[in-house]
């Protein structure tokens, strides 16, 4: 495989003032005010809401717009025992999301209430007629989506002319046209006043849940005994972990760890998962294995693991997820192998500033993971594109700092369907087009992209003295969690370091193993992944480090290392 690129350094930028203020409000290390700076806060009162996260911090669900109709048609539909059916996306925010509103819908209602997930090979994303024609004929009046409907414009005329109402749960970016739904839950809408825009689709069910239980004056426990699976969606949606999303990502891993569903907990046995888990294993561990379902198979799987109580049958489906996920990273790992090699023979792939590769034969539940992985190697807006039921569908990721959303959304006129984020996104079209939109998208790339945002960044917190890395300012790192988009682990710099001793090598071919020090005899191990390229660099020193902090455990005995991201020369 090709060398990764170079990256570029950037210490982010803090108000000198404000860094003062913190430290004079919290007297801690220098460092670690400029890390809390640079992620906004700026005095004790704004410390203590990040430090010391409260579920009463959360806002009134009523504030959203929509939400006063979306509850009152459901109680409606509950009194008069109308057929509901709960819909989601095949993702863990999608799965996540039915399994929550499902479950708080059915220990309230004991009529005929049902979930449906579209299968991602017969359906495709989003809202399908498929889905509303079993709404139909089964005689459901109230359909709820989740994760999905904010672009079903078309088919929600369809459900709505067929006598169903249509509650749209999205936490998407709506375009200027909304679906003519009879209550829309989206804080991105233009003129909903709900004071925090980034929930996950999830986190927009537990809203809703919320509303409900006020509305029918439950106990908060009711609402509150989901956040587990709140958390799994924030981790695995890589929403931003700020604000309302933070307090729920906070106590949903406490959950995790102190009082999980069956399910999640099933999930966390099978996986060897025996500690205590962050928010990072909810990314690495938990999340694969939801996703898988969908992926490689049918989604139904993952709701039914998270509603199911009965032990055994919970065993059968996380061991059935767990297969699923195996199967998901042996083709992932063909299909990256083989969108590598055919990027390195085709020269005309190397002077382009957007990435879009098309294979039919392609596993369209991997495609996604692909276009990240692509992305270390060839530092670009990417998408990956393969055949299924006579469309070319496909996942695109983006680099720091690019919207690929929007220049998807500049090639619309060539697109069946699509739908996404700031940083991912899905997207539909007819064969005959491929070859125009990779043409247009790469003319939209290149004309709106600064040359920078083509080369990978490290956002460096703060500079740091390798004497400074101790357990008390660990201490304080580690009460930054939970850690994601907008609180990213805090990244140190630290200048003239020093392999010590000699002592810095290169471990199973391809990996660094360093212990360092800055010439006054203190000294940390470390290890970088897969940059056995940059020894030469550690052992003619001095030379500058970027590294995150972490604790490695080994034979009973736990100690701090550094995790190295990057070294230079020092200047």
């Amino acid at each position: 495989m090709e060398k990764k690129p170079e990256k570029r350094w950037t210490l982010k930028p803090a108000d000198q003032q404000v860094i003062r203020n913190v430290h004079d409000a919290l007297q801690i290390h220098p460092a670690l005010c400029r890390c809390l700076a640079v992620r906004g806060i700026t005095d004790y009162n704004s410390s203590k809401a990040f430090f010391r996260p409260e579920l009463s911090h959360l806002h009134d669900p009523f504030l959203m717009k929509g939400m006063e109709k979306a509850v009152k048609r459901i109680a409606e539909a509950v009194e008069w025992h109308e057929r509901i059916l709960v819909y989601g996306d095949y993702d863990v925010d999608g799965t996540t999301s039915v399994a929550l509103v499902y479950s708080f819908l059915k220990k309230k209602y004991n009529g005929q209430l049902e979930y449906y997930i579209p299968h991602r090979y017969r359906e495709g994303y989003g809202v399908s007629k498929a889905g509303i024609d079993y709404a139909n004929a089964n005689g459901f009046t109230l359909l709820i989506t989740l994760d999905c409907g904010i672009k079903s414009v078309e088919l929600i005329a369809y459900a709505q002319s067929l006598g169903i109402d249509v509650i749209v749960c999205d936490h998407h970016t709506p375009d200027d046209e909304l679906p003519p739904a009879l209550a829309i839950l989206n804080p991105k809408q233009s003129d909903c006043p709900y004071p925090y825009k980034e929930l996950s689709g999830c986190g927009i069910g537990f809203k809703l849940i919320t509303a409900l239980a006020l509305q029918w004056n439950l106990a908060e426990e009711e609402v509150y005994q989901y956040l587990d699976l709140v958390a799994t969606s924030i981790a695995a949606d890589i929403v931003p972990i700020d604000g309302e999303n933070r307090v729920l990502a906070y106590y949903g891993v406490k959950r995790v760890n102190e009082n999980p569903s069956l399910g999640i907990k099933t999930l966390k046995e099978m996986a060897g998962a025996n500690r205590e888990l962050s928010i990072s294993d909810l990314v690495f561990v938990i999340g694969p294995r939801v996703n898988a379902a969908g992926r490689m198979d049918d989604a139904r799987k993952a709701v039914e693991l998270f509603i199911e109580s009965d032990p055994e049958k919970i065993l059968s489906l996380a061991d059935a997820l767990q297969s699923d996920n195996s199967d998901r990273k042996e083709i992932d790992k063909n299909i990256t192998e083989e969108a590598l090699a055919i990027m390195q023979n085709d020269e005309i792939v190397h002077t382009r500033k957007s990435t879009v590769l098309y294979q039919e034969h392609w596993h369209k539940g991997v495609v996604g993971i692909v276009a990240s992985r692509l992305i270390d190697y060839y530092y670009r807006p990417t998408i990956v594109l393969t055949k299924s039921n006579d469309k070319v569908t496909g996942s695109a990721r983006s680099v720091s700092g690019f919207n690929i959303y929007d220049a998807i959304h500049a090639c619309r006129d060539l697109l069946e369907n699509y739908g996404g984020h700031f940083y991912a996104a899905g997207l539909t079209m007819h064969p005959d087009n491929v070859d125009g939109f990779v043409e247009k998208f790469e003319e939209v790339v290149a004309g709106s992209i600064p040359a920078e945002l083509l080369v990978p960044e490290i956002e460096i917190d703060a500079e740091l003295n390798i004497s400074d890395i101790k357990q008390p300012l660990y201490n304080i790192i580690k009460q930054f969690e939970p850690f994601g988009p907008t609180n990213l682990r805090p990244v140190f710099l630290s200048k003239k370091v020093y392999d010590y001793q000699g002592y810095s090598r290169i471990v199973k071919e391809q990996h660094l193993k360093v212990v360092v020090h800055q010439k006054n005899g203190v000294i940390i191990d470390g290890i970088g992944f897969g940059m056995a390229d940059k020894y030469d660099i550690v052992h003619n020193g001095p030379f500058d480090i970027v590294y995150t902090i972490d604790e490695n455990e080994f034979n009973g005995v736990t100690k701090l290392q550094i995790k190295v991201l990057d070294v230079k020369p020092s200047k």
